[in-house]
């Protein structure tokens, strides 16, 4: 189920209003644990500025403030309602003054060459058709020696185990989904995006090419998430 542009973005304008509930919802709370694990991963200088690619409503921004008292975000998404929801919400507030939010393409970032010192994208990647345009800009604007974290959904390595969440990916999730967002296309659009991704070597393979180096994945609830990492060359 291949969507343009427009359309993703009209989706995600479209379930903005529960999209926090949905998450957490339909992966057993677990999302807050991966977004937990993704900021520790975070390896940072003490005072420093991180891009937040694909931001939503700012739940990652504001765990990696949680957890790096010295850092601000800059929390990118091209959906205002996304960006909208996230600024009325209390937990967003506490962090304010050290988020900023702000509209823009991850192909196209209007921000400065190496001025990051990490960048972060978690279930975003899948959503942008030119990935090898999106991280070529995650390497520009990142400083020498910047980490580049991507999180993304994939399917348990083990046989049984993946043949048992393929049943609730495939079969189960698509509907439920789509009537908690009121829509009847959003989920059905996540697992066929997750299928068609590339998988873990292909995916290593793309951001090498992109210039990225000390490659390697960490996999969360038994690979239903993993995190990527990379080193901009410093």
């Amino acid at each position: 189920m291949a969507m343009k542009d427009y359309q993703v973005k009209r989706m995600f304008e479209s379930i903005a209003f529960s999209y926090d509930f949905q998450n957490s919802f339909l992966s057993l709370r677990r999302d807050s644990y991966w977004r937990r694990v993704m900021a520790q991963c975070l390896r940072l200088p003490g005072k420093a500025l991180v891009l937040d690619m694909a931001t939503g409503t700012g739940e990652v921004a504001v765990e990696i403030c949680r957890h790096h008292p010295k850092t601000e975000v800059i929390g990118v998404d091209f959906s205002p309602k996304m960006l909208t929801v996230g600024r009325r919400k209390g937990k967003f507030k506490k962090f304010a003054s050290r988020i900023h939010l702000s509209l823009g393409d991850g192909r196209r970032l209007p921000l400065k060459s190496n001025s990051f010192e990490a960048a972060t994208i978690a279930f975003g990647i899948r959503n942008i058709q030119e990935r090898d345009q999106a991280l070529k800009e995650f390497y520009r604007v990142l400083k020498p020696g910047g980490q580049l974290l991507i999180m993304e959904f994939d399917i348990p390595d083990d046989p049984l185990l993946g043949n048992l969440y393929r049943l609730y990916f495939d079969y189960l999730l698509p509907p439920l989904g789509n009537w908690l967002s009121r829509t009847n296309y959003a989920y059905s659009y996540l697992a066929s995006s997750v299928h068609d991704f590339p998988n873990e070597q292909g995916f290593l393979q793309e951001m090498g090419r992109a210039g990225f180096t000390s490659l390697g994945v960490k996999k969360l609830t038994y690979g239903v998430a993993k995190i990527f990492r990379g080193i901009k060359s410093a």
